[in-house]
C-alpha cells in the first residue's frame, strides 16, 4: 500500500497516510474536516549505480 501525503484547506496540517490504491482520502487528523488536497510528492523507489542500462545487460553481442 502506497503512502499518500495531504494538506488539509482549513488548518494547513500535512499529514500522510497510508492507503490502498483507489481508496478515499482520509480525514485531518487534527481538525478532522474531510477532503483534504493530495500533495505531489517525490517517489521512494529510486534506482541507484550502473545497472542494466549503464552496462547494455542483456544486450546481444554481434558475433564477430
Amino acid at each position: 500500500m502506497p503512502i499518500y501525503e495531504y494538506q488539509c484547506d482549513s488548518c494547513g496540517e500535512e499529514f500522510q497516510a497510508l492507503l490502498k490504491v483507489g481508496e478515499a482520502a482520509t480525514s485531518c487528523p487534527i481538525c478532522h474536516t474531510a477532503d483534504p488536497t493530495k500533495k505531489v510528492s517525490a517517489g521512494s523507489f529510486i534506482l541507484k549505480g550502473g545497472g542494466w542500462y549503464k552496462d547494455h545487460y542483456g544486450l546481444k553481442k554481434a558475433n564477430s
